[in-house]
């Protein structure tokens, strides 16, 4: 348990999932003072050298005070309204709290589609990237407004998890009004104990997590289990602890006993090669230079398209294709490709900063990045 506690010390790209009990007062209002305190902390951890994603709940919260509204509405169209309502309020005070520290924000919502459809995946992370390497902190919430099925089924702990599989988030921190993970509802009895450390797929945390329902918010501790193994698929590892504790985010960072830690089964990089490399269809073929042969198996760099000869075959962007070393006829790596096929034909061979000249456009200046390239 110590050594992986240890390893958060090394973590540097962060998922922080706030729960809706966290955002409000006692009287269902937005709790200015507990959203000023998390984004101080945040904005320290990014001084630092973090790069934060933070995944919020509280739009239909928020959209609640400001009708009046004390239970949580039953009918979609309410629940729609609501969260149109509140998304506009939650963002504004979190987009104020941030510029005291002039660090930039950004709103993204995002439905379950948005990480399923393969372009749209490509497309979201992507963006996602950007705005991490600009330096500013991504605030995502479900598109409450139009995702029908995630209002009535869906949670934020298992888009926190999404989207740390879409960053390939070193940490996974859910925050919640809980101390962690007990092995019984601490609400109903007392002697229960917390957990603080287990493999996110042991199967012995099902029976302890309670789920349910608050006046705000949807799920329990369950959907926090759940969200754990998603994000462990990648090799996220994930911390569940109370957002009331004074300096929670520092004292995780630092490897303080703090929560419920789940680790994965699996390390980052090795969770998403293994899945690279254990696609049985690819979709098309890129014969490479020698060139790029050496840079991709030496020096673990991405393809660039001056370094691609010939492609065969039929693809979509974002669908896997197979590097082939034409003189020995042999695959050598596969990947996740930027561009279809008929685009991969037109600038193959061609520098990178020719690409929009040709297409008309630039998505990535990589024809497969080395995070989606794995070596056979």
């Amino acid at each position: 348990m110590d050594d992986y506690r240890n390893r958060l010390i090394t973590t540097r790209r962060w998922v922080i999932k706030i729960g809706s009990a966290l955002l409000t007062t006692s009287n269902r209002s937005l709790d200015i003072n507990r959203i000023q305190d998390l984004a101080n902390h945040i904005a320290n951890l990014r001084n630092k050298g973090y790069e934060v994603v933070l995944v919020s709940s509280g739009s239909v919260a928020a959209g609640m005070q400001r009708l009046g509204w004390y239970q949580r509405p039953r009918t979609l169209n309410k629940l729609q309204a609501a969260a149109a309502i509140g998304q506009m309020g939650l963002i504004q005070t979190y987009e104020a709290q941030f510029q005291q520290h002039n660090q930039c924000t950004a709103q993204v919502l995002l439905t379950h589609d948005d990480l399923t459809n393969r372009n749209r995946y490509i497309n979201a992370r992507s963006t996602l990237r950007t705005l991490i390497s600009l330096g500013v902190v991504p605030i995502i919430n479900e598109n409450d407004t139009v995702a029908t099925e995630e209002i009535r089924f869906g949670d934020n702990d298992t888009l926190s998890a999404m989207v740390a599989n879409l960053i390939e988030a070193d940490l996974l921190v859910i925050l919640t009004d809980q101390a962690g993970l007990f092995n019984a509802d601490p609400r109903h009895s007392p002697n229960a104990q917390l957990i603080p450390a287990a493999a996110a797929n042991d199967p012995t945390l099902d029976a302890m997590a309670s789920s349910g329902t608050s006046a705000l918010g949807r799920g329990g501790m369950i959907t926090k289990i759940k969200a754990a193994r998603r994000a462990g698929r990648s090799g996220t590892t994930t911390v569940i602890a109370s957002g009331k504790e004074p300096s929670v985010l520092q004292r995780i960072a630092q490897g303080e006993a703090i929560g419920t830690l789940l680790w994965p089964n699996t390390e980052p990089l090795a969770a998403r090669k293994q899945w690279l490399a254990g696609q049985l269809q690819t979709k098309g073929f890129l014969q490479l230079d020698s060139g790029a042969i050496k840079v991709i198996s030496e020096s673990g760099r991405s393809l660039l398209p001056v370094g691609v000869l010939a492609c065969d075959g039929h693809f979509a962007r974002g669908e896997l294709v197979s590097c082939i070393d034409p003189l020995k006829s042999q695959e050598i790596a596969r990947g996740l490709i930027n561009y279809n096929a008929e685009e991969t034909r037109r600038i193959l061979g061609r520098s990178s900063s020719q690409i929009e000249q040709i297409l008309g456009y630039i998505s990535e200046e990589e024809l497969i990045h080395r995070d989606n390239l794995v070596l056979l």
